[in-house]
């Protein structure tokens, strides 16, 4: 059973002493961390297969009148960890959960977000509603692939970003002659949201995608001479990343870094960056399991973050103060505030910056 073990017979005293949180198979070690900043035990979940391949799922805690989070994110082999977390919501459900917050760091059915084709399903939407039907009353996710994917879900949700953390890393290092880029126009608020807490201009590719891994793209902006601190919200297969790297070594770049927050890295995706001339060092999170097979990758983590998160919401406390996504006090110019700004942070985790939409101009 997945877990670990309880230290006594009391759960943590304070405000998150009626939580309960589960895992699945897809990222337990996230969900430990979580549990460590939260200061209660990773509960046990037995899930076993049968004969016939079908999976069943057993919570080994009490969850009657309890706050349960199932900690999940949707990674290779998504179909059979999506189950798993649908199995576990009914199963919280079943034992009369108070409430249920399906905690999703990485949601991938967000890429499957509009009809652009014919006769083409909606994944980000009918997966939405198998969360809803199973019976999670709340989402918890990170940044999600395209923000529209927010109204699929007719329940609740709070959505976070790594862009802090991020931000955090790369000042620690001299920036001089850099430049923040934005793989396509999708990603550019994000990129722009870095490159001001960073105080460095951003540019941005064209992209037009031909298939899953091949695109074409074309430079927006001036990179020539500098370094490109590149910003995604997901790489897959790396094919973008790639073809974005071989344009801006034709525009004049002379070094780039790599980052991103679901660092899924899957095909191709080690062979084709751990290597690459352009290559100064590759950032990621850790909403998923990192490859196994690449030392090198700098590896940042988000269980604080969601450690807040999980305490504001299970404690009734407003987070909106946290909206503008990162410290507003590193990004000039000075961003409005929100009424909420001066509120204490009591609940003694102190970490800045949980949500993905800024009010900046």
């Amino acid at each position: 059973p997945l877990g670990c073990p309880r230290h006594g017979s009391e759960r943590a005293e304070g405000s998150v002493k009626d939580i309960v949180v589960f895992s699945g198979n897809a990222h337990p070690r996230l969900a430990q961390r979580i549990c460590h900043h939260l200061g209660v035990p990773l509960d046990h979940v037995d899930i076993r297969r049968f004969s016939n391949d079908c999976i069943q799922v057993q919570l080994l805690a009490n969850c009657r009148q309890r706050d349960v989070y199932i900690v999940q994110p949707l990674v290779p082999p998504t179909q059979e960890h999506l189950m798993e977390l649908l199995l576990m919501i009914d199963a919280a459900k079943g034992a009369s959960a108070t409430s249920i917050t399906a905690v999703m760091p990485h949601y991938a059915y967000a890429r499957s977000d509009k009809k652009d084709a014919s006769r083409i399903s909606l994944g980000g939407r009918l997966v939405a509603d198998l969360l809803v039907t199973a019976g999670a009353t709340r989402v918890l996710t990170m940044e999600l692939h395209a923000r529209q994917v927010h109204g699929f879900f007719s329940v609740p949700v709070d959505h976070l970003t790594a862009i802090g953390i991020l931000a955090d890393h790369f000042r620690s290092q001299d920036l001089g002659d850099s430049v923040v880029v934005s793989p396509d126009f999708g990603n550019a608020k994000s990129a722009t949201l870095l490159a001001r807490l960073l105080g460095l201009p951003v540019a941005a590719g064209n992209k037009h995608r031909i298939s899953d891994e091949e695109v074409s793209i074309q430079i927006v902006g001036d990179v020539r001479g500098k370094h490109a601190i590149i910003i995604d919200d997901e790489v897959a297969t790396g094919g973008s990343i790639v073809e974005l790297l071989d344009r801006l070594a034709d525009d004049g770049a002379v070094s780039a870094s790599v980052s991103c927050t679901h660092g899924l890295f899957t095909g191709p995706a080690v062979g084709r960056l751990r290597n690459h001339p352009m290559i100064r060092e590759v950032v990621t999170t850790d909403t998923v399991p990192p490859p196994k097979d690449w030392p090198e990758l700098c590896t940042l983590s988000v269980s604080a973050l969601f450690a807040e998160a999980i305490s504001r919401i299970h404690a009734g406390k407003s987070i909106s103060k946290l909206f503008a996504g990162v410290d507003p006090t590193h990004a000039p110019p000075p961003q409005p505030k929100l009424p909420f700004d001066d509120l204490p942070d009591d609940l003694g985790l102190g970490v800045p910056g949980l949500f993905a939409n800024t009010f900046a101009p």
